[in-house]
């Protein structure tokens, strides 16, 4: 007979269907005891996971917080930017005194940087840096803003700070995507009519010597539209609400007093084979009705520029008065513009070299000039005499001084994609920073209510 307790001193006994625990194993721990621990350590780890996620999330939110109060510091900073924009344009001093109205530089800096450092810290940065991108320039149209608060963070009971920057940058831009905002850029001169449709006063002469060689080829030409103002435009639109027909208020070039819409459709051929040598333009060829008249362009009625006044702006060095004065009437487009150019380019400087290769006073890359037939870009007068070619040839493209602005700087391909100053920051300010120029020498008003704010980062 077996001593039951003898077995059990050796070990458990074995239950029906189970071996036996071997010996060694005696004094461990039970399977579900393992189990228990498991268990528990996977709690743990949950629990660290826990904490470490909420420290991210905590984290995350302490990033968008610092972004948002950046994006507001920018756009602060370039609202303070516009609003005192034009004054870098106003004369220094009138006869000798100094004028009330005159912003320099710095002055100018130091309020949109006192602006957006304040808008940060109401919403709660303390870390914040301030700069300007192009604060070299002239008129600097960008401002950054960059936020440095740390992320505190509690993890598993201990706190830790993590770094979080965040970065926005603003600009002020051209108003509009089709270059003027809607109601600007409007011809305001003086108006003809010819068959009971206004334009321009030159626009009405070179209609009537083209529309004498029309009649002696046994054409008839019919004006079926002439200048339309931003507010008929805006009616016409509102009745017909589809741009593939009706362009919207501040984007029709008939409000330049420059354009006609002409008939029967008989004409159209004689048009095509003869508009160019009367300086008229078929500006889309979709539309074989639509011609706009080509000379002058750069004055006020086609948006901003001279507006036949023959002194040049008080920017301009007397040695350059000449040949602005000569291109500008060689190739029929603003001395004014032309010279507010010059100074963004190369601040009228004739050996100006860019980091990108452009050349001289205008600044033409080797190719451009030599597809103009420019032989010396460094030589001032052979320069401002291509400049004012290239500018005749874009306004004539383009219809308008800021698009014909953003092709000589993007390049026309740009422009034509999007038919507007492509959101590109260096062409948006350089197109902005001749506006105000045109607008210092008296040759835009309300500049400044025409330039939107646009965060760009």
């Amino acid at each position: 007979m077996v001593d039951r307790r003898r077995l059990a001193d050796r070990g458990r006994l074995a239950e029906p269907g189970r071996l036996a625990a071997p010996d060694r194993l005696a004094s461990g721990p039970r399977e579900d005891g393992q189990a228990l621990l498991l268990l528990v350590a996977a709690m743990c780890a949950a629990l660290v996971a826990a904490l470490v996620l909420g420290g991210v999330a905590r984290g995350i939110g302490a990033k968008g917080r610092d972004q948002q109060a950046a994006d507001l510091a920018a756009l602060g900073g370039a609202r303070a930017m516009r609003a005192s924009y034009e004054r870098l344009f106003a004369p220094a001093a009138i006869e000798g005194v100094p004028n009330p109205q005159h912003l320099d530089r710095s002055a100018y800096l130091a309020a949109a940087r006192a602006r957006a450092l304040a808008t940060a810290r109401l919403n709660g940065a303390q870390r914040v840096e301030v700069a300007f991108p192009d604060g070299d320039a002239f008129a600097p149209t960008r401002i950054r803003v960059t936020v440095r608060d740390p992320a505190v963070v509690e993890v598993a009971g201990r706190r830790r700070s993590a770094p979080v920057v965040a970065v926005a940058e603003a600009q002020l831009a051209p108003g509009a995507t089709s270059a003027f905002a809607a109601g600007a850029g409007e011809y305001r001169g003086p108006l003809a009519s010819r068959q009971g449709k206004p334009m321009r006063p030159d626009v009405a002469l070179a209609f009537d010597r083209m529309a004498a060689a029309a009649a002696r080829g046994g054409v008839s030409l019919i004006v079926v539209s002439g200048f339309r103002s931003n507010a008929e435009q805006a009616r016409l639109f509102a009745a017909h609400p589809d741009p593939r027909w009706v362009a919207p208020p501040g984007r029709s070039l008939h409000r330049l007093g420059t354009e006609l819409d002409l008939g029967p459709a008989s004409a159209y051929g004689w048009l095509a084979a003869h508009a160019g040598g009367f300086h008229f333009v078929q500006r889309m060829s979709y539309e074989p009705w639509h011609y706009g008249f080509t000379l002058n362009a750069g004055t006020t009625a086609v948006g901003y520029g001279d507006d036949g006044r023959a002194g040049l702006p008080s920017f301009v060095p007397a040695r350059y008065a000449a040949p602005l004065a000569a291109a500008a009437q060689r190739w029929n487009v603003s001395a004014a513009l032309l010279a507010a150019q010059l100074y963004a380019e190369s601040g009228f400087d004739a050996a100006a070299v860019s980091p990108a290769g452009a050349q001289g006073i205008a600044q033409f890359m080797p190719a451009t000039a030599h597809a103009l037939g420019l032989d010396d870009p460094f030589d001032a007068r052979q320069a401002i005499d291509a400049q004012g070619r290239l500018m005749r040839d874009l306004l004539r493209r383009f219809g308008s001084v800021p698009l014909a602005l953003a092709a000589y700087n993007a390049g026309p391909g740009a422009v034509s994609a999007c038919g507007c100053v492509p959101p590109y920051p260096e062409t948006q300010g350089y197109v902005t920073r001749i506006l105000g120029l045109l607008s210092g020498a008296g040759d835009s008003a309300g500049l400044a209510t025409s330039l939107a704010v646009r965060l760009v980062r």
